[in-house]
């Protein structure tokens, strides 16, 4: 009895599955670049060396792993933290029934490499804040299929942060990494191409998101009209009241979602509120954006198509943001988002914070505004100085609760009170970026005498 011998790789690279990647990319053409050599060695390159890390095995991260499985890349790698819901498998389709309950990347990347022998997925079930630079070092390209603009925003200052830089203040082009962005909302949606210290970076263009959404509180707790009110109350007062089940909220639990929708029905009864579905419940606690699978399909292909492109050189990558709406009809434009030299993550620059009166404007004030200006959009911000006498102070730290309670009296002191003078700079460290960023603050009149 003969033992079927291994796979052969160079077999595998000449298959027939490749002739057309073998046309593009063993050719000329009118618009291949000045530097593009037609070569088989290109399509071996994606086999075996080409390494791509997709981040997000969502709606857009199945499409963008087939995509590019079937475009010939052999080493892509994915990252996931999130578990299957019933409610995923209309659009992600990598997953069945089966696999509800378990982990996203897990189960598309066993789908992938069991479906295209050619390409090895390795999935990664964690937040990608769990990995340092020396992991995203690993990657010549970065993808990403994320609904989150912490997230987004988070990848953008990792790889900002590992540029390394010539004598003469240049960039050391070996030290770039591609990042590729895709995003969807309905009928909508966008890809980007980032070379980062090079093209517009997510800060650079932060004011293209929409606004996250939120609820007064005084609102939720005292004179509800939407449903919304009703679920926002349950999960931000009742449930760390009640503790229903002794542990933080998970929007992935079905018995915690079933508990805020039954105590957001009984208010809205309450209250004479319609509107209380399950569906709705998910959507508020977990942020959830409506997503169709054909605006999916269409954003993936055109992020995939830019990673094939930057991988081998073969065609001029997209400058740099191309957007797409097929809610009447099909509309889609391209344009050059312009680097922002006050960007928060990629200007050299210490960001100005303009106060009008530093003897008015507290601390509270000037994190208020760090978290709702659009050009900031910060999280929970922990704020450090160096005082006249070249020693560091805290000035607020909410993460920690010793500290948070030790430094609270700041937030209701102004400005002229706590010492910091005009032009001082605060070093802010934010859920929204993997490194420290700097403020200077600005007084408006000079003249204003510091109390």
């Amino acid at each position: 009895m003969s033992v079927a011998s291994p796979p052969n790789p160079s077999l595998a690279l000449q298959s027939k599955r490749w002739n057309g990647l073998r046309h593009v990319l063993e050719r000329e053409g009118l618009f291949c670049k000045d530097d593009f050599t037609p070569s088989p060695d290109n399509l071996e390159f994606l086999q075996t060396k080409c390494k791509v890390l997709i981040i997000g095995a969502g709606g857009l991260g199945c499409e963008l792993l087939k995509d590019l499985a079937l475009m010939g890349f052999g080493d892509l790698h994915v990252i996931d933290m999130d578990i299957i819901e019933l409610s995923n498998l209309n659009r992600q389709f990598l997953f069945r029934r089966t696999d509800i309950g378990a982990s996203k990347a897990e189960c598309a990347a066993r789908f992938i490499n069991n479906r295209v022998p050619t390409c090895k997925v390795t999935p990664h079930f964690c937040k990608i804040q769990d990995f340092d630079e020396s992991f995203y070092q690993k990657f010549h390209i970065i993808v990403c299929g994320l609904d989150s603009i912490v997230a987004r925003r988070w990848i953008n200052g990792m790889l900002l942060s590992m540029l390394r830089y010539e004598e003469d203040n240049s960039i050391d082009v070996a030290s770039i990494i591609p990042m590729i962005d895709g995003g969807t909302e309905g009928f909508k949606g966008n890809a980007r191409v980032i070379l980062p210290g090079f093209t517009a970076c997510i800060e650079c263009t932060l004011d293209l998101f929409p606004p996250q959404v939120n609820y007064p509180l005084c609102t939720i707790a005292n004179t509800p009209r939407l449903p919304e009110h009703c679920v926002e109350y349950v999960k931000l007062i009742q449930w760390d009241k009640e503790s229903p089940f002794g542990a933080p909220l998970d929007g992935d639990d079905p018995q915690h979602i079933a508990w805020i929708y039954e105590r957001a029905q009984e208010r809205a009864n309450q209250f004479n509120i319609s509107g209380i579905t399950y569906r709705l419940v998910q959507g508020v606690i977990k942020h959830i954006i409506p997503a169709v699978a054909s605006t999916n399909a269409v954003i993936a292909a055109a992020c995939a198509m830019e990673v094939f492109k930057l991988a081998t050189s073969c065609y001029d990558s997209m400058a740099n943001y191309f957007n797409f709406n097929d809610l009447d009809g099909i509309y889609s434009y391209t344009y050059e988002a312009e680097k922002s030299d006050s960007c928060l993550a990629c200007s050299n620059a210490p960001q100005l914070l303009t106060i009008e009166d530093p003897n008015t404007t507290t601390l509270e004030d000037v994190i208020k505004e760090l978290c709702e200006l659009p050009r900031f959009q910060l999280k929970s911000p922990a704020l450090t100085t160096v005082m006249a006498d070249g020693k560091q102070r805290t000035l607020y730290l909410a993460s920690v609760k010793s500290i948070e309670e030790a430094t609270r009296k700041n937030l209701t002191q102004s400005l002229g009170e706590l010492g910091l003078q005009d032009g001082q700079q605060l070093t802010i460290t934010d859920v929204t970026s993997p490194t420290a960023i700097t403020i200077q603050l600005k007084y408006q009149a000079n003249e204003i005498e510091m109390s």
